[in-house]
C-alpha cells in the first residue's frame, strides 16, 4: 500500500470531466484520497456515510460492466442513492433528447451524473445544462478520467512512485480515451511515456504531447517499467488498420516470451475488457506480473475519491 501523504491541495472543481486540465497536485490529491478509502477497506471499513441523502444518476449510453458497476457499488459505499438510466427503456425512444433526459434525473434531485457516451464532449455539454455536478466515465475517443487514475493508484501501489518510471502503453491509441487520460497523468507525474502499435493506430502526431513513439515492442520491453496493453476498439474502427488479427498478435501480442524480454519486476496493465489471444495470453493475463484484478479493485476506491471530492467531502481519517 502507497503511503498516505497528507493532503494539503484543497479540490475546488464540481466536476471531473478529464485530467488534461488538473494540476499534478490535484491529480496526487485523488489518488491519495483513494488510497485512504482502500486503507479503510482493507481494515474491513466499507461503507461510509460521507454522501448520504445524495442521489447519484448513472447515464450510460455506452456498454460498460467494470465502470458501471464500480460507480454504482462506490456510490452505496458512500451512502448515496443511486439511479441508473438505461436507453433503450427510457423516453430516448420516443425522440426526448439527451438534455432533456438528464434535466428530469437532475429535477427528480440527482446531485451527481456519471455519464458515458459515444460523441466527445458531452459530459462537457452536460454541465452547461444542469446544476449538478458531472463525472466523466468515458466520452468517445477524448478521455476516461476515472480509468487513468486507477492505472496510476496500481503502479504507485506496485511500484511506489511514478515519477521516473518508464511506462508504455501499447495497442489502439488512436481510439482510445484510456490513453488520452493515461499521457496526461503520466507526464504530469513525471512518468516517461511511450507508444507503442501499428503506424496506423499509432502516428508519429503523438510526439507532440512529449511521449515517444515506436513500432517494435520488442524493441522497447527491454526499458520499461510498465506495460499498459490496450483492447483493439474494433467498434470504433471504420475501415481495417492491420492485416489481421494473428498477425496483430504476432506483432504486439504479450505473451511469454514478450514477458520474460522485459526487466525482472515489469508491471502489466490492462484497461479491459481484455480479448485473450488478441492483446495477450491467458497465462500473462492470470500471470505474476498482472496486476488487472488490482485494477478492478482500485477502481472502486478511486471512484469513491472521484464522487466524494466534487460534493466538497473527503474520507474519514484512518483511526
Amino acid at each position: 500500500m502507497t503511503t498516505i501523504s497528507s493532503i494539503k491541495t484543497v479540490w475546488k472543481h464540481r466536476h471531473l470531466l478529464g485530467l488534461e486540465h488538473l494540476s499534478a497536485e490535484e491529480i496526487t490529491l485523488l489518488l491519495d484520497e483513494a488510497d485512504l478509502y482502500a486503507a479503510h477497506a482493507e481494515a474491513g471499513r466499507l461503507k461510509h456515510q460521507v454522501l448520504s441523502g445524495t442521489l447519484v444518476a448513472q447515464l450510460f449510453f455506452e456498454n460498460s460492466t467494470r465502470t458501471r458497476s464500480s460507480f454504482g457499488l462506490a456510490a452505496r459505499r458512500l451512502a448515496a442513492d443511486t439511479l441508473d438510466f438505461t436507453p433503450s427503456s427510457s423516453s430516448l425512444s420516443k425522440g426526448e433528447s439527451f438534455i432533456d433526459t438528464a434535466q428530469n434525473l437532475v429535477a427528480m434531485g440527482a446531485r451527481i451524473v456519471v455519464v458515458r457516451h459515444c460523441v466527445p464532449g458531452t459530459p462537457q455539454l452536460l454541465t452547461k445544462y444542469t446544476d449538478a455536478s458531472v463525472v466523466n466515465a468515458g466520452d468517445g475517443a477524448h478521455e476516461h478520467p476515472t480509468q487513468a487514475l486507477l492505472d496510476l493508484m496500481t503502479i504507485r501501489q506496485r511500484k511506489g512512485r511514478i515519477a521516473g518510471l518508464t511506462v508504455a502503453l501499447v495497442g489502439d491509441i488512436l481510439h482510445s480515451r484510456v490513453a488520452r487520460s493515461n499521457i496526461w497523468a503520466l507526464k504530469k507525474l513525471g512518468a516517461r511515456v511511450v507508444l507503442c502499435g501499428p503506424p496506423t493506430l499509432v502516428s508519429d502526431r503523438w510526439s507532440k504531447l512529449g511521449c515517444e513513439v515506436y513500432h517494435h515492442l520488442d524493441d522497447i520491453l527491454p526499458e520499461v517499467d510498465v506495460v499498459n496493453v490496450l483492447r483493439i476498439q474494433f467498434e470504433r474502427q471504420r475501415s481495417a488498420l492491420f492485416p489481421s488479427v494473428s498477425e496483430y498478435f504476432q506483432l504486439y501480442g504479450m505473451t511469454r516470451r514478450r514477458m520474460e524480454m522485459g526487466r525482472p519486476e515489469m508491471l502489466l496493465l490492462a484497461p479491459g475488457p481484455i480479448n485473450r489471444g488478441v492483446e495477450l495470453t491467458p497465462e500473462v493475463a492470470d500471470g505474476p506480473h498482472s496486476a488487472i484484478l488490482d485494477q478492478v479493485t482500485n477502481g472502486l476506491a478511486v471512484r469513491m475519491a472521484v464522487l466524494g471530492l466534487i460534493q466538497g467531502r473527503q474520507a474519514p481519517p484512518l483511526e
